[in-house]
């Protein structure tokens, strides 16, 4: 039997920090045009010239359409920089979300953030 319940929410939390050479950006609770400000200034913040920016959402329960939002204006930036930007989702409802949009397909989306700060 599949669980179809809904997560319960986590606090909103941004941090960033240095790993191996990339900006790694966790985010937990949930992306919504209240809070999505804060995702966008701590991405933002993270871009520079050849930037390796990484974005782990996986403590993130729900994502609308300005969280997605955050996420296209960072990777035009972020490409501008001659940067990257890699996501790492593991949740089927906020993944769902980039594969409607087809974000995912320019968008590299990873599952796990250990084999990024490998590469």
């Amino acid at each position: 039997m599949t669980d179809t319940s809904v997560p319960e929410p986590r606090a909103f939390r941004v941090d960033s920090r240095d790993v191996q050479g990339a900006s790694v950006i966790a985010v937990a609770g949930e992306v919504d045009a209240h809070t999505a400000p804060t995702v966008r200034d701590a991405v933002e913040a993270a871009i520079a010239p050849g930037a390796r920016v990484i974005v782990d959402l996986r403590d993130v329960s729900f994502l609308d359409s300005t969280g997605l939002g955050v996420f296209v204006t960072a990777l035009k930036h972020v490409r501008e920089a001659d940067g990257t930007l890699d996501l790492v989702i593991t949740s089927a409802r906020v993944l769902k979300v980039f594969e409607l949009t087809g974000l995912d397909v320019v968008i590299p989306i990873h599952e796990e953030l250990d084999p990024l700060l490998d590469s």
